[in-house]
């Protein structure tokens, strides 16, 4: 028995903000349907994250367009949305500095980046 799986994805990599920042808009956009997710992050207060988060989640939406809008304007199905099934956030490259400290010393300095991948899916309504 062979299940139909239409899943799109979409990452970025490289972003200047520490994963658990990351998490924490991630956590909001879970699980929802991808017009709501852009609407919360429209009205986010972490303005710089949700714009990396909107931005992924439009390129996500164009991917989708490409793969199977000619496929779904040849048939008529019955009315589908589109949501958020997985966001993962990892951990990306660290860039190490140094700051000086008091008596010649230097205290490491860590800052972070992160890779987000974003699975989009459709669900039938009932």
């Amino acid at each position: 028995m062979k299940q139909e799986t239409n899943m799109v994805s979409a990452s970025l990599n490289g972003i200047r903000n520490s994963p658990r920042k990351m998490r924490l808009i991630a956590n909001l956009i879970r699980n929802k349907e991808i017009y709501s997710a852009l609407d919360i992050l429209t009205y986010s207060r972490k303005k710089r994250i949700s714009f990396v988060f909107k931005k992924l989640l439009l390129s996500l939406l164009s991917n989708w367009k490409n793969k199977y809008d000619q496929l779904y304007s040849e048939k008529s199905e019955k009315k589908e949305f589109l949501y958020i099934k997985e966001v993962r956030v990892n951990q990306g490259k660290t860039l190490k500095r140094l700051r000086p400290v008091p008596q010649g010393r230097g205290h490491r300095i860590r800052k972070r980046s992160s890779n987000i991948i974003i699975f989009l899916d459709k669900k039938k309504e009932m």
